[in-house]
């Protein structure tokens, strides 16, 4: 298994605090990462995308009674934000009685939305990392043309052949495209934001030109711009504001 070089980091996050929120796209590792983080003390797992799972939140207070003193990590967290409420009693509680760090870690897959939900509810309570896809320094050197071709994403990355990471590449985005993104509440055209995903890898790097995009789309400039927020919040694509010694704009 490749070394997260952030796998430090968040294990002083939660040394130091109630809960920390792990962010990052779908299939970059978070899960691994965790299950990594929590095999060295008392912790349990829930993925909140699976049925049996998801039930035991139903009385949160209930199952954190029964794992009293372990790290319970919620995966998937930003799909049942009506979680974040009781968690604060929890957390407010656990400190009372002098456990003030390593209670919840959880992990999502869509930024704004998490950022939102935990911050106003968990103020003061959470701390945030992101995780990103393979960098460069956690690759062997010999390594570097495939991050190059394969990119930084796990499955991919470690694939056995270019055509079975091909392959997994395009599973990914058609997931993204007719199962997440719907999901989470835009109903865009899944065709669309294909397009618009594709045109961005082609101009990754330059000044973003929404009125260029959106006369390749047939759409407007606006909604070229509300189409990248979009993937920026998945955690998709990152955004470089740009150098300005005017701070008014």
């Amino acid at each position: 298994m490749i070394e997260r070089r952030i796998q430090q980091k968040l294990t002083e996050l939660i040394d130091s605090n109630p809960a920390v929120v792990l962010m990052g796209p779908r299939q970059v590792g978070k899960t691994t990462l965790a299950r990594g983080v929590a095999i060295s003390r008392p912790a349990v797992y829930l993925d909140l995308e699976r049925p049996s799972d998801l039930v035991k939140t139903r009385d949160i207070e209930a199952y954190c009674l029964l794992n009293t003193g372990k790290l319970i990590v919620l995966d998937e967290v930003h799909r049942v934000p009506e979680l974040f409420a009781p968690v604060r009693g929890i957390i407010d509680e656990h400190r009372r009685s002098g456990r003030k760090t390593g209670q919840f870690l959880f992990l999502g897959s869509a930024s704004i939305d998490l950022l939102k939900q935990s911050s106003e509810t968990l103020a003061g309570r959470i701390a945030h990392l992101e995780l990103p896809p393979f960098m460069v320094p956690e690759i062997e050197p010999g390594g570097l043309n495939d991050l190059w071709l394969k990119g930084g994403f796990p499955e991919s990355f470690l694939a056995v052949s270019k055509k079975k990471s091909i392959q997994w590449r395009q599973d990914f985005i058609r997931t993204y495209l007719e199962r997440d993104i719907p999901q989470l509440g835009p109903r865009i055209p899944a065709e669309t934001l294909r397009r618009f995903w594709t045109m961005l890898a082609h101009n990754q790097g330059e000044i973003f030109n929404a009125a260029a995009l959106a006369r390749g789309l047939d759409v407007k400039g606006v909604t070229t711009s509300r189409y990248l927020d979009l993937m920026v919040d998945l955690l998709l694509v990152r955004r470089l504001q740009a150098w300005t010694s005017n701070i008014g704009r």
